[in-house]
């Protein structure tokens, strides 16, 4: 009776309103409580998209605002009332349980537990590892690497548990849909999901964002999924097969969504979660510092005399930010990071233990853990053709869809003095760089590259 005078309120259909914002509103008032307490995190993928900053961890480990991206997830599960939380796990295991089970979950609100995916055979294959810990209940169940922000979980929520479907995909709306799975939607229900279609496959511009509300009939249908031709077990599969028996709801986030599968994205998710910070200073700005914005310096940061620091930015435990530098907007600095005299970073994440030495400037770039820049090390970020940064993922060349990308480096990189890198180029774990470099391409894990030149000695004194 509640509900059906809520329809009549707002004028429009039940499930018109539930696929909206006004679930939060419902929820809030008290009229719709999530009745679900259980979530399933797909993150046991070798990360491999990701080198060379996963090289020595799980991408889920990699840090956005401060926190890796799969804590930021984990809080905003506790926060839609997600009472037990499985990850499904693999590459690095036992760095990703470490780190996790350093932290208490909503003050102890949520449990964290584990299952490890000791071979890798596709999606489907990797959530039916929470079988037994679902059952015959409901369940989020999402890919570690996405990120969304808020309201998302709990409006899946709500209206998966008002449509009584016995599975709904989050889906949005993007530009391009073609590198996705693409979702033809009738009156609230996915009606057909097609892989990377092709431009007359085209049906919507819908993405399956890869988080979904699932109940015990998934596990049937991943019994019965096949092989696909890249030989592994794919969750859409298993979904086609449920959307076949018409019952699978389409949910449209409300807010944004990100899917981090290539190092740039990281910017994206970290530009996303800085804009909707809260300003805390906790570490020490001396005497002539300016700090605009919304800036998080943590405790025992120092901000030394003549910085400039134009939030929203972030700044770990124990940095060291100048004397006389400018940090920009949407830059992320590590614990223990020192950015010295005279240098500029802009819209960058820069990890634990790293120094950037002075005269440097670092733009749109990724920076791993102990890393050192020598003074006078530039990385470059705009083509003068103005087109999209090329980068290089899994060996390939390809475009990052950014006008302005920087550097990607992995961790324990040293630069010498003067160092010059392209826009775009990528340096390997343990790589180092010479006196005066112009990094132009790639450079491998533990390689050195010096500059060759040649030089001619001239006698200044004319009498000999």
């Amino acid at each position: 009776m509640v509900i059906e005078l809520i329809s009549l309120l707002y004028g429009h259909s039940l499930r018109t309103i539930l696929s909206s914002t006004k679930p939060l509103i419902l929820q809030t008032v008290g009229l719709l409580r999530p009745k679900m307490k259980k979530a399933v995190l797909l993150a046991a993928g070798d990360s491999t998209r990701m080198l060379p900053l996963s090289a020595n961890q799980p991408k889920h480990l990699l840090p956005v605002a401060g926190r890796p991206l799969l804590f930021h997830t984990l809080e905003a599960l506790e926060k839609a009332g997600i009472e037990e939380t499985l990850i499904v796990y693999g590459y690095h295991a036992e760095k990703l349980s470490e780190s996790v089970n350093s932290q208490t979950w909503g003050k102890g609100r949520m449990s964290v537990s584990f299952v490890l995916q000791k071979e890798r055979r596709g999606t489907a294959h990797a959530a039916g590892h929470a079988r037994e810990f679902v059952g015959d209940d409901t369940s989020l169940l999402m890919n570690g690497d996405v990120m969304v922000g808020p309201g998302c979980f709990e409006g899946l929520i709500a209206y998966h548990e008002s449509g009584n479907f016995e599975m709904t995909l989050s889906v949005q709306p993007i530009d391009d849909p073609s590198p996705y799975g693409v979702v033809a939607v009738k009156e609230g229900r996915a009606v057909k999901l097609i892989e990377k279609p092709k431009k007359e496959e085209m049906v919507s511009n819908l993405v399956n964002v890869g988080l979904y509300a699932v109940s015990g009939s998934l596990w049937a249908a991943i019994d019965k999924t096949p092989l696909s031709p890249r030989g592994e077990y794919e969750i859409t599969d298993s979904i086609g097969l449920l959307i076949e028996r018409g019952n699978v709801g389409a949910y449209t986030l409300p807010s944004w969504w990100l899917d981090v599968g290539k190092p740039w994205d990281l910017l994206e998710a970290n530009k996303q979660l800085l804009s909707q910070s809260s300003k805390s200073i906790k570490g020490t700005v001396e005497k002539g510092a300016v700090i605009k914005g919304t800036c998080i310096i943590e405790a025992g940061a120092v901000i030394r005399t003549g910085a400039y620091v134009e939030g929203p930015v972030y700044i770990g435990q124990d940095a060291v930010i100048g004397p006389n530098c400018y940090i920009r907007a949407h830059t992320s600095l590590g614990k223990k990071v020192k950015i010295g005299n005279a240098v500029e970073i802009k819209n960058s994440i820069i990890m634990d233990n790293t120094n950037v030495g002075h005269l440097s400037y670092v733009g749109d770039s990724i920076i791993g853990r102990e890393c050192n820049f020598g003074a006078g090390t530039i990385t470059a970020n705009l083509r003068h053709d103005n087109q999209a940064v090329e980068s290089t993922v899994k060996g390939k060349r390809v475009s990052s869809g950014r006008r302005k990308l920087g550097a990607i480096i992995g961790d324990d990189v040293k630069t010498g003095i003067g160092t010059s890198i392209a826009p775009g180029v990528v340096m390997h774990q343990g790589s180092r760089t010479g006196i005066g470099v112009i990094v132009d391409r790639d450079v491998g894990p533990n390689q050195l590259v010096i500059a060759k030149q040649n030089q001619t000695v001239i006698d200044l004194d004319s009498s000999k």
